[in-house]
């Protein structure tokens, strides 16, 4: 079984920065994509940014030039460097992993359970 968990999350002022890890554990093989998504109140779960395992990356737009994503393969972390912070960006962020479990190159999505970031005006 494949574990994510989020850590990072909280309240923060606007213009402020926060930074988002999350890990996975439990029976891996190996990982492909790893991405951070969110969402809002009201709103459906959109794709925030997104790492392959050779380290591309592609972003939301309304991200670009404040958000950082990157990941650490020795640990299957993904990690997500927010800054600039608006109060639009306040949502659940998600995480979400790409996971072979059995060695067969057959992978499978797994979320995390959210953490909650809060921008205050």
């Amino acid at each position: 079984q494949v574990q994510l968990v989020e850590s990072g999350g909280g309240l923060v002022q606007a213009g402020g920065s926060l930074r988002l890890s999350c890990a996975a554990s439990g029976t891996i093989f190996r990982i492909n994509a790893m991405g951070w998504y969110r969402q809002a109140p009201g709103k459906q779960r959109d794709l925030v940014a997104q790492i392959t395992s050779g380290g591309s990356t592609n972003y939301a737009d309304s991200v670009k030039g404040r958000f950082t994503i990157s990941r650490d393969n020795a640990k299957n972390t993904v990690y997500l460097q927010m800054n600039s912070l608006k109060p639009e960006d306040t949502a659940v962020y998600y995480c979400n992993a790409e996971v072979d479990y059995s060695s067969s190159y057959n992978f499978y999505n797994y979320w995390g359970q959210g953490t909650q970031v809060t921008v205050s005006s």
